[in-house]
């Protein structure tokens, strides 16, 4: 991911929306799907995306599986209960955020 602390600080709600979407996913096939969605504007690094990973699973908000692909084991991760309520809890946190930061960056738009 790029040096943004906005991005580095939103990872793990980048995270759970993918997996919310796609209901499970392998760490390589994360990494993609950002990079594709954002036009290779954002790019994850393992070195972010793993521990992120590791922290929202001992969250218990992720479950692994592995499963073997050719000779390779591959884990999928996929949303617990708890994790889905959790991305909701997240995804209203960050609409309000952004609507904030929205009122104070552009005062003129709340006059309106």
């Amino acid at each position: 991911m790029n040096n943004s602390q906005l991005y580095k600080g939103s990872l793990s709600l980048i995270i759970l929306k993918l997996l919310e979407e796609n209901k499970r996913m392998y760490g390589y096939e994360i990494t993609q799907k950002v990079k594709e969605q954002t036009n290779g504007e954002v790019v994850i690094n393992e070195g972010a995306l793993y521990p992120s990973l590791h922290k929202l699973e001992a969250e218990g908000l992720l479950t692994v599986s592995i499963e073997h692909v050719g000779n390779r084991p591959r884990k999928y991760y996929a949303l617990t209960e708890k994790g889905e309520a959790e991305t909701v809890n997240r995804l209203e946190e960050l609409t309000d955020f952004v609507k904030h930061m929205q009122l104070l960056l552009n005062p003129k738009l709340s006059l309106g």
